[in-house]
């Protein structure tokens, strides 16, 4: 009889409380982008607690807004069991709702600390994508997150470890590890990010992390059997992809039409953008 290797998505249980490893990972990926994202706000030249609040305030919204964007397309659903919507630690957050949150909490920031905004999307966008491609393995102990339904000699034939394999036996199938698919993206994203970002403008990096992410996206999107869908055939992830690709292309375009932003490794700290040299 084969024994496969499970992984128990509880990590340990302290009481009644069960302590999560999807949790457990996500804290993990966020803590790493804010210690990497700090060691270049440092280098920039601004204060070691610049990035405090930018990142505690925009990382609680973040969830906030992810979770509500999860439930809004799974409504039908919430809407009889209206008591599980605080549950975010069973899973059931959308990244794309998390970075509008997260966006607009930082921009609010910036603002308010007359940062530019551009600069400081400079600095977190590689913390991001990493932090990002940490957050599936959290999907994968969480078993959600995966493809169809393939053979194990299909994933044996990927070269990927047996523990791997052995949590993609779910319910007597096993599944294409799509998360694994969009982590390998994410972090080969955060190193291309980071080898570039000090030749590139201001607001460069972080449009790049908006269109790699979402080229990555969509095509692993196209492969997972639980998207949020808006209509018919149409995934909500796929969708807000092609907008996130398009937004940062329109911004670099526009950036270098109106604007002669200096490049990432020339400044110390800028203030708000209307202060740019035109």
């Amino acid at each position: 009889m084969m024994t496969l290797s499970y992984i128990d998505p509880i990590a340990f249980e302290l009481g009644p409380i069960s302590v999560r490893w999807y949790g457990i990972i996500i804290a993990m990926g966020i803590l790493l982008g804010y210690f990497i994202a700090q060691a270049s706000v440092i280098r920039i030249g601004f204060h070691q607690d610049t990035l405090v609040d930018i990142i505690f305030w925009s990382a609680i919204f973040g969830f906030i807004v992810a979770r509500i964007y999860f439930v809004i397309f799974q409504w039908p659903y919430y809407v009889q069991h209206p008591i599980e919507i605080p549950m975010i630690w069973q899973g059931g957050i959308a990244i794309h709702g998390g970075l509008i949150g997260g966006f607009v909490t930082g921009i609010i920031i910036c603002k308010q600390k007359n940062i530019n905004p551009f600069q400081i999307g400079d600095v977190i966008a590689p913390s991001m994508i990493l932090g990002q491609g940490i957050g599936r393995w959290g999907n994968f102990m969480n078993h959600e997150a995966h493809g169809g339904t393939v053979s194990k000699s299909f994933l044996e034939n990927l070269h990927i470890p047996d523990f791997i394999i052995n949590n993609m036996y779910i319910d007597g199938k096993y599944y294409q590890p799509t998360f694994l698919y969009e982590s390998i993206w994410d972090v080969l994203g955060f190193v291309i990010l980071i080898l570039l970002r000090k030749h590139l403008r201001i607001g460069d990096t972080f449009c790049l992390y908006l269109i790699w992410y979402s080229i990555g996206r969509f095509f692993v999107e196209g492969m997972r059997t639980d998207s949020l869908m808006l209509a018919g055939d149409i995934r909500i992830a796929q969708l807000m992809s092609i907008i996130l690709i398009i937004i940062g292309v329109v911004i670099m375009i526009v950036r270098r039409v109106k604007y002669e932003a200096p490049r990432y490794k020339a400044v110390g700290p800028l203030s708000w953008p209307s202060k740019e040299v035109k």
